[in-house]
Order: structure tokens, then C-alpha cells, then sequence
């Protein structure tokens, strides 16, 4: 598809100006909102939703591997298998942005799915691994081609649901990273068990297996993700309408905008979309720890290979459960800053606990429910914490690269995470611990920072100019830089 078929699919269904305020009135009558809100919820979430479990399944069952003989099998050391860690999330980072402007350039329905093919193949690739090389070149290209899914898809998002809308979608499309955790600890401990079946170990098995299924997924999944609401085949036309007439009283979602580097200078000098990059960057060091390195720290306390696969999975339920329900309750009070400080600090309790701990093995049931504290925490803070640019950056393009640049800002702090679990630093892990603790009251601080900006920019602007109404419907609309707009925090 082309660029110029694709932006004039946004706005095909209903050119702005050219439906009588009769139909408008009539349409939004007769069309029950949140039963079509439903509607698209049922279309659109589980679509993206079961790629991010995919994603998540692929990038942390390293983990799993680990502790089933992978650094024997293919003879490499405990700092070599922390380098192809990190080497994950440089692939991330330096191609974050240019996927987004792809997906700009192009449409979600070729694009996502065509990113999971990608990876699957590279991730079935890594159970044939023999060497050390082989596992850096494998974990670098695997990185590479998952960069383009997240930030995607939450600018994919901002193109159908209104603003306050938005937060809840993109907390419940996160939760498949903790579903990831649960179902990856579970398929482990199974998959595991294939020792002796061509290979002498079963680790092979975890990435040639769930590379596998990731590739038939994708494959499908060009036929159930969709584009944009004006070429939806689940909508009728007036359907179609009353989604343009939500998003054009609330959002630039209805506007014809081609890309433009203006629109991505844009983002690069403005100061918000870097803290909205350093609130990730201060989630993702105890994120990425705790989906890489926890099955380690559980096999640290004493406990077998087999018997740690699944004591991750109760952790990752109580992580997506806490997930859902903080979304639920940040976007009924309109309230985000505190939600995401608050957890934060909640993970940060778990981590407290950890260090407290001086005996581990002595103790394993203190240091596991440690666990359940940090993972909780982790989990929701980071789902509010993604969804904010995409609430608060107006103009397509801007946005686009402010949520790129917020996960590649963000990964960094995961590249210095990988770092920090040696294998001779257990069974007490203090210098990751330590990191992870201070990451946590580190993003408390800075989110508290963000809203406090927002809130006086808001007061300023009220000052100037009352808040914009029907931006749609607006000829001339500079983005989140005009007085009118208001940020939420």
C-alpha cells in the first residue's frame, strides 16, 4: 500500500465538512456508543494483544533457557550471555524510530504482522544455535525486529479511541507481557521436559517451538489486523461516521497528515517527550530484570530448574491482575502521575524486602513473596506510564516519534539492567536489587516532576485561551504547541 492511499484511507469514510449536521445529529442518535466501543475493543485488542504475548514470550524466554543448560550447550560464559542481552536492546533502540515512521509510510496491516514473521523466524533460528556468536548475532537481529511492534501499535491506537480512552487500551494490550510471563513459565517447565528428543537438552525446544507458533500467528494475522476505522470491514457506514465525528471533537486522529520532519523535530526539541522517555527509562531497568533474570532468582533460592519455571507463573498472574485493576480505576478518576508513582513504590517495597533478606535460602518463601510485591508494581506502572505520550503528543507524526523515542529513551535503562545480575552476585542479586529499588523511587520522582509541569503549562494556557473543542473540524491545527490544548497527568 502506498503512502498516498494509506493517508487518504483515514479519511476516505467521511471527508471533513461534507455530512449534513442532520446526519451527524442522527448518526450519533441511533448508534449506541459503548456498545460500539465494544465492538471495536473485541476487533482490535486481541489482535494486537496475542502479537505482544508473542513478542514478550520471545524476547524473555531466553531466561527460561538459561537455567535448562543453554550456556553449556553452546559454550559461553555467564558475561557473554549478559552481552547478548544487552545486545537485544540496542537492536531496539537504534531502529525504534525508523519502524514507526515505516508504520507511518505504510499501514498496521501489512506492517505488524510482517515484524512478527521476522522475529518468529529469528527466534525459532535461536534453538539452533551452536556457538557464542551464533546467540549475540541471533538476540541483536531479534531485537531489531520487535522494535516497530509497541510503539506501533499505541500510535495505532491514538487513530481510533479518544484520548482518555486511550490509557486503559494500551494498560490491557500490556498485560500480555505479564500473561507472556505466566504462559512462558508453564511452557518451559513442559517444553523442558523434551530433554533427550534430538538435543540433549530441551532448551532448544522453548525457541523452536514458540518461534513456530509465532510465525503461523503472523501469518494470520494479516487477515485479522485492521488499518484505520474508514476501511474497517466490522463497521457500517455510519458507524464509520460516529467514530470520525468522537475522534474529530478530541483528537488530530481525523486529519489528513501526510510525515513530515518537521513533525519529528518537533518531538526531538520539545523537553516532555524526553520525560516521557526518562519515566519509561526508569521502569524498564526493574522491568526487564525481572522478566529476564527471575527465573534465576527463584533457582537461586534452592529450588530445581523444573520447580522454578512454574513458581514464575504465580507472580506474572498477580502482575497482570494488578494491571488491569489500576487501569481500571487511573482511568475512572482521570488521575495518571499517582498511579504510576504509586506502583512504582509499591515494586519498590518487593525490592526492599529482597535486600533485606540476608539469608535467601534460608528464607525463600520472604524473598518470594518479595516477588509478587515487585512484579505488581512493575507491571502497571509501566503500562500507564507507555500510554501517556499518546495521550498528551498532538500532531501524527510527533507522535509517532515521541512514543518511539519514549521505548528506545527507555531500553537504554534496560541495556544497563542486563548487566546487573552476574552469576556469582547470587543467591542475594545486591547490585541488581539495589539498581532496581532506586530505578523505582528514581521514576516516582520524575513522574511527580511531569505533572507538576503539566499542571502549571495548563494553568498558563488557561490564561491564553480557552481548551480546544472539535479539532477535527479545525482547517489549521499546529498540534500539542497551540494554547488551546491541554495535557492530562
Amino acid at each position: 500500500m502506498t503512502a498516498t492511499s494509506e493517508e487518504s484511507e483515514k479519511a476516505a469514510a467521511v471527508p471533513r465538512g461534507s455530512e449534513p449536521e442532520t446526519e451527524t445529529e442522527t448518526a450519533s442518535s441511533v448508534i449506541n456508543e459503548k456498545a460500539l466501543l465494544r465492538r471495536v475493543d473485541a476487533y482490535l485488542l486481541p489482535a494486537v494483544g496475542i502479537l505482544y504475548l508473542l513478542s514478550f514470550l520471545d524476547r524473555s524466554n531466553v531466561g527460561n533457557a538459561k537455567i535448562e543448560g543453554l550456556l553449556d550447550d553452546i559454550h559461553t560464559s555467564s558475561d557473554a550471555y549478559l552481552v547478548g542481552l544487552s545486545l537485544y536492546f540496542v537492536g531496539y533502540v537504534l531502529f525504534e524510530v525508523p519502524c514507526n515512521i515505516v508504520l507511518k509510510k505504510t499501514s498496521p496491516r501489512i506492517w505488524l504482522p510482517t515484524l512478527t514473521i521476522i522475529w518468529g523466524v529469528v527466534s525459532t533460528l535461536m534453538g539452533v544455535v551452536e556457538n557464542q556468536a551464533g546467540f549475540l548475532a541471533s538476540r541483536f537481529f531479534l531485537g531489531v525486529a520487535e522494535a516497530g511492534l509497541f510503539p506501533g501499535v499505541t500510535y495505532y491506537f491514538s487513530m481510533w479511541y479518544k484520548r482518555k480512552e486511550r490509557q486503559y487500551r494500551v494498560a490491557l494490550f500490556f498485560s500480555g507481557a505479564a500473561l507472556a510471563g505466566a504462559f512462558g513459565g508453564v511452557l518451559a517447565y513442559g517444553i523442558g521436559r523434551m530433554e533427550g528428543v534430538v538435543w540433549a537438552n530441551g532448551w532448544r525446544w522453548i525457541f523452536i517451538l514458540e518461534g513456530i507458533v509465532t510465525v503461523l500467528v503472523a501469518i494470520a494475522a494479516y487477515g485479522f489486523v485492521h488499518n484505520y476505522p474508514a476501511t474497517a470491514k466490522f463497521l457500517d457506514d455510519d458507524e464509520k461516521k460516529f467514530i470520525y465525528q468522537r475522534l474529530a471533537a478530541d483528537s488530530d486522529a481525523t486529519h489528513q497528515e501526510d510525515f513530515s520532519w518537521a513533525g519529528v523535530r518537533s518531538a526531538l526539541k520539545d523537553p516532555k517527550c524526553w520525560l516521557y522517555g526518562l519515566g519509561f527509562h526508569t521502569m524498564s531497568l526493574p522491568l526487564y530484570t525481572l522478566s529476564l533474570f527471575l527465573p534465576t532468582i527463584i533457582t537461586n533460592l534452592g529450588y530445581k530448574a523444573a520447580t522454578a519455571q512454574l513458581l514464575t507463573v504465580p507472580p506474572y498472574a498477580f502482575a497482570f491482575a494488578t494491571t488491569v485493576g489500576v487501569a481500571i480505576v487511573s482511568e475512572r478518576l482521570g488521575k495518571r502521575a499517582v498511579f504510576i508513582g504509586g506502583s512504582a513504590l509499591f515494586a519498590a517495597i518487593g525490592y526492599a524486602i529482597l535486600l533485606g533478606n540476608t539469608d535467601p535460602v534460608a528464607r525463600p518463601g520472604v524473598s518470594y513473596a518479595a516477588v509478587f510485591f515487585a512484579a505488581g508494581g512493575i507491571y502497571p506502572a509501566v503500562a500507564l506510564v507507555l500510554s501517556w505520550p499518546t495521550i498528551n503528543v498532538s500532531g501524527q507524526t510527533k507522535r509517532a516519534t515521541a512514543t518511539a523515542m519514549q521505548i528506545s529513551i527507555g531500553n537504554v535503562g534496560a541495556v544497563i539492567g542486563t548487566q546487573l545480575y552476574r552469576g556469582n552476585d547470587g543467591p542475594r542479586f545486591v547490585l541488581g536489587h539495589s539498581f532496581a529499588l532506586a530505578y523505582l523511587v528514581a521514576n516516582s520522582i520524575v513522574v511527580t516532576v511531569l505533572a507538576v509541569l503539566l499542571k502549571r503549562e495548563n494553568k498558563r494556557r488557561e490564561l491564553i485561551a480557552d481548551e480546544v473543542q472539535d479539532i477535527g473540524e479545525l482547517s489549521e491545527w499546529s498540534g500539542d504547541v497551540d494554547p488551546r490544548w491541554r495535557y492530562q497527568y
